[in-house]
């Protein structure tokens, strides 16, 4: 598991070829912070969050311990998006109300706080653009605000030609690019 460092308030953005490389990502990545005190939040696919949770486990990292302690947080990315998507648009409001909850709950006892996000990929592949470079922009705010360093992943699948006028605007909302 090669571990993926970041600095509070760091958005970072990864285009990945296929499904092992995006894991072996996020396993790095959550695990990197799990490892080393920190809460992590994963907002996934559900087959990415089972086979995310079964390189943890692996891995010899503790989860059930993690998950009652709140220092690591799954959600569902449908679910997450149907609780701030208004007519296919992310609602700043509706959005601010779940990442608050979600980075209160992670943040127990002062531990610093990290994330895996993967809706805005699911907006980009159902053809929002527009909508997923929003959302990248709240969530630019938010790490900015609150702290929280934001891992994103995005399949270079979804990248034609027509979508590269937004490419870089999704890289303009993050701090690394990978």
């Amino acid at each position: 598991m090669s571990r993926l460092e970041v600095a509070p308030s760091e958005h970072i953005a990864q285009f990945y070829a296929d499904d092992g490389a995006l894991l072996e990502a996020m396993t790095g990545f959550v695990g990197g912070g799990l490892n080393a005190g920190e809460s992590t939040i994963v907002i996934a696919t559900r087959e990415h969050l089972r086979a995310l949770r079964e390189r943890l486990m692996l891995s010899g990292i503790d989860l059930a311990s993690a998950l009652i302690e709140d220092r690591y947080i799954t959600l569902d990315a449908d679910a997450a998006l149907s609780s701030f998507m208004v007519e296919k648009w992310p609602d700043e409001k509706l959005f601010g109300d779940l990442a608050s909850h979600l980075v209160r709950r992670a943040t127990g006892k002062g531990r610093r706080v990290r994330a895996f996000g993967e809706m805005v990929a699911l907006m980009w592949a159902r053809g929002h653009t527009r909508a997923a470079v929003r959302l990248e922009q709240f969530w630019n705010q938010f790490c900015q605000k609150s702290g929280l360093s934001l891992f994103c992943a995005y399949p270079k699948a979804g990248f034609t030609r027509d979508a590269t006028h937004y490419l870089d605007q999704i890289c303009a909302a993050h701090s690394r690019v990978i």
